[in-house]
Formats: C-alpha cells, structure tokens, sequence
C-alpha cells in the first residue's frame, strides 16, 4: 500500500475512493488510488464546457499576436483595442488553452498594486 493520507471522519472516504481501515476514529485512503482517483475526475471535467466565473474585473478582449514558447515558460502578447498586453505564464497553460496568433483571447489583469505614473 502507498503512502496513506488521512480522509476525515464519517462517511466512507472521498467520493469513489474506498477507505483503508484504521484504528477509530480514522479512515485513511491510498494514496495511490486517491492519486487514480483525481485524474479520473480531472478528466472528466475537462470536456465541460462553463462560463468562467472570476473576481478580476479588468477584462481585455482581444487578438493574440505573438506566442514565444521556451522550454518551461512562454510569452502570449495580445492586441486590444490600443492596448497590447505582455503575459508570461507556462507553456502547459498556452498548450492547454490552444493559443495561437490570430485568435481571440481574454486577458484579465487583477493586481494588488497599481503604480501611476505622471505625463
């Protein structure tokens, strides 16, 4: 058995996955098959297509024009309006979201610190 965490009391573990038993008032789960589990359910999520709910209210539709891969990061710059916008993020993500030059994307900006600067 793998490296077993802790599920809680009551009720029989998470979700699909059968607790191991353990000396009460516990239940612990395999980690392996929580880790089985996860991915089962991560998939199966993948396909829904929702409207994403966010609290970053600074939205910015508009066009990709550039994405620069590297080995671990990447660099999507996008168009809107008179604003371009310069977003590092991981090559995982651009993947995931299939961004390529050309098509439209939302860039949403949520910052703690905003600097202004006099003209």
């Amino acid at each position: 058995m793998g490296d077993p965490r802790a599920a809680g009391r009551g009720g029989g573990g998470a979700g699909g996955v059968p607790p191991c038993r353990a000396p009460p008032p516990r239940r612990l789960i395999d980690g392996r098959a929580l880790a089985a589990f996860s991915i089962e359910v991560g998939q199966g999520a993948a396909g829904e297509e929702e409207t994403p709910y966010t609290s970053a209210r600074n939205a910015f539709p508009g066009i990709v024009t550039a994405v620069k891969l590297g080995d671990v990061a990447a660099q999507v710059e996008i168009q809107a309006g008179p604003h371009r916008l310069v977003s590092l993020l991981t090559r995982e993500a651009v993947e995931e979201l299939g961004l390529e030059v050309g098509m439209q994307a939302t860039a949403r900006v949520k910052s703690t610190s905003v600097h202004i600067d006099r003209t």
